[in-house]
């Protein structure tokens, strides 16, 4: 669809009818003992991405993505340690060019802080996200403890994309579902992925 940003991972872009469109933040939800980190690698090669680290280094994340076997590209990584995590997070933000991708990597971090400055901070990014026309991934790693700010998180984000990992006898499953989409068109059935090299469908049997 005209106006759309390609996501760069072609299982997506296909079942989005092209891509995200400009000035979105998708909430990405999924177990921390998960493949999901895939999914965000694939995402810098769609165009320049901002990757904003909370908890592994930066040297860390680079590494990761170099060694990977999936397309992706060379993101500028950052590591968000201060003592003020949201300042800085806009700090970072206010310097991100048009038509870039943002990660931040957990937010969990920005998450834990005051709900009224979270909310702030989560306006501002909207608001930079549509001046820039960029696209802005949120990782929410699932927990038992997870922060009180999530809800806000996913209400606020115009799309929300949920991995399920599942462990089976003798295999492991991933299943894709975007229950919230405000631009509409989502697609309403799960999509089964495989996630080892990169992110592909998953084939091997129908979904129940």
């Amino acid at each position: 669809m005209e106006g759309r940003l390609q996501t760069g991972i072609n299982v997506l872009d296909r079942k989005l009818d092209g891509g995200i469109p400009p000035g979105c933040i998708v909430a990405y939800t999924a177990d921390p003992a998960s493949q999901s980190e895939l999914l965000l690698y694939e995402l810098t090669a769609a165009r320049g991405t901002l990757y904003v680290t909370t908890q592994r280094s930066d040297d860390a994340v680079r590494h990761a993505i170099d060694s990977s076997m999936a397309r992706v590209g060379s993101p500028t990584v950052r590591h968000l340690d201060s003592d003020e995590p949201l300042s800085e997070a806009t700090r970072l933000i206010g310097a991100l060019p048009d038509g870039a991708n943002l990660i931040i990597d957990p937010v969990d971090v920005l998450e834990r802080t005051d709900r009224h400055e979270y909310v702030d901070f989560l306006n501002t990014l909207k608001d930079r996200m549509l001046e820039t026309g960029s696209l802005a991934f949120l990782h929410c790693l699932k927990s038992d403890a997870e922060p009180e700010n999530r809800p806000t998180t996913t209400h606020v984000a115009d799309a929300v994309f949920d991995l399920r990992t599942t462990v089976g006898a003798t295999e492991l499953e991933n299943f894709l579902t975007i229950p919230k989409y405000r631009r509409g068109g989502a697609p309403s059935e799960t999509i089964k992925l495989e996630l080892s090299e990169r992110v592909e469908i998953d084939t091997s049997r129908d979904i129940a």
